[in-house]
């Protein structure tokens, strides 16, 4: 080697150095706003986001609020809306944020803005739409699920913007709409935009561990189906006029629930449960009154299938167990599907995976693992539509649960992790 020339090893240790020296600023800035995270936090989880088919009236009001947050930080912000005449002022929104150059390769982490409703508020220790901080949480109704890595990802753009980094991926940061009810009016409408590009990466923080250890590369398939089963209505002591639609609505769903169970029983480890399931939920009110036998019920059932077995194969037994049910019943059972959902897996060794995996052991030490979910995310849309997407955020796990929290550590440690994601 000639005098004064650097050797590739000395190269790689001064952008080794540099780097970390860039770590280290985003860190401490990080932290140096988490009492404003926490504040923005409670600010977004007492706007009641909740979609038009579970009793609200969208998430135009969250909306306007993360565009007026972002606009005082000096940053432009695109509209997306869908148009949703049951909705306030006729949308669902969808935001996006961009930070780079705009040439370049582009990372997107994906949030959404919609929650789910609080359920039976007895349940709740306190207000859920009324933000309560202790012993390190944030308590309440969407705290965890999606707002908690929502605020995450607003911040370390923040970050991003004020310490001017240099930037080797455009940072990109997308806030949907409709992702608790089928996602048509948020991801699903972004895709169809044509926003994002061939080689996008994308982060979608909306399932994870208590310890950030698992990024989920893999989801079931999703299907919901409504059941209607007709009976006759009658006087609760006329029995003999009466065809009990509740009743043979309970048989009815014991029966498919045991046949869906053993049909499909295979396992896989990669999921969390490891099997597919099928779970009766949702049922709507058939009568108002004890003393009149219900001539119609309406059931709903939740599968999330491992991808070894296709939904058709699910809706084939499906549809026997009906026909067979009802040449047997007094009643009539028809069903319909709600939502249908399926898509391929991640490759593990995918770019997005990669890079996820080095910003968390850089920030937390921890080597993550690829798992599988049965939770149906922004993500699915995405491989479907040919991109690599990764799910991982740092949860205990307690969305769509009463007394739902946030924890305050777990946001501003994702927060770190999505900050220096564009910068590795």
């Amino acid at each position: 080697m000639k005098s004064g020339e650097t050797g590739d090893g000395e190269m790689n240790g001064n952008r080794n150095y540099e780097l970390n020296i860039s770590i280290n600023n985003i860190c401490r800035k990080i932290e140096s706003y988490r009492d404003d995270m926490v504040k923005t936090l409670c600010n977004l989880v007492r706007i009641k986001a909740i979609g038009p088919e579970n009793g609200g009236v969208g998430e135009i009001d969250r909306a306007e609020y993360i565009q007026s947050v972002f606009e005082s930080w000096g940053f432009d912000v695109e509209r997306y809306d869908a148009r949703d005449e049951r909705a306030k002022k006729g949308v669902r929104p969808n935001l996006v944020v961009r930070l780079g150059r705009g040439r370049g390769d582009r990372i997107w982490i994906v949030t959404h803005m919609d929650v789910v409703p609080e359920g039976d508020v007895n349940l709740w220790e306190t207000p859920p739409f009324e933000p309560v901080i202790k012993d390190g949480r944030v308590y309440g109704r969407g705290s965890e699920d999606n707002t908690q890595p929502l605020v995450s990802s607003m911040f370390a753009a923040k970050v991003l913007k004020e310490l001017d980094m240099d930037l080797k991926r455009d940072l990109c940061l997308a806030f949907v709409s409709d992702e608790e009810t089928g996602s048509k009016y948020g991801i699903q409408h972004l895709i169809d935009s044509g926003i994002f590009r061939k080689g996008d990466l994308f982060v979608v923080p909306d399932a994870g561990t208590p310890e950030g250890d698992c990024i989920e590369i893999a989801e079931k398939s999703i299907l919901w189906l409504k059941f209607l089963v007709k009976g006759v209505q009658a006087h609760a002591s006329m029995t003999h006029l009466a065809v009990n639609a509740c009743r043979e609505a309970m048989k009815f769903l014991l029966e498919l629930d045991s046949i869906l169970h053993s049909k499909f029983d295979g396992k896989n480890e990669l999921f969390l449960p490891p099997e597919s399931t099928f779970e009766p939920t949702k049922r709507e009110t058939n009568v108002e009154n004890v003393n009149t036998i219900p001539g119609r019920d309406v059931s709903y059932f939740d599968c999330r299938i491992l991808p070894e077995y296709s939904t058709g194969e699910v809706l084939k037994v499906v549809e026997e167990v009906v026909s067979n049910f009802n040449t047997k019943s007094k009643a009539e059972v028809t069903f319909e599907v709600v939502q249908k959902e399926e898509s391929p897996p991640t490759p593990q060794d995918s770019e997005v995976v990669k890079l996820l995996e080095k910003a968390i052991e850089l920030v937390s030490g921890v080597k993550p693992r690829p798992v599988g979910f049965g939770g149906n995310t922004c993500a699915s849309f995405f491989r479907k539509a040919g991109f690599e997407a990764a799910v991982w955020s740092t949860v205990d796990g307690v969305a769509h649960q009463p007394n739902e929290y946030a924890v305050i550590d777990y946001m501003v440690k994702d927060a770190k992790v999505f900050s220096i994601l564009p910068v590795i």
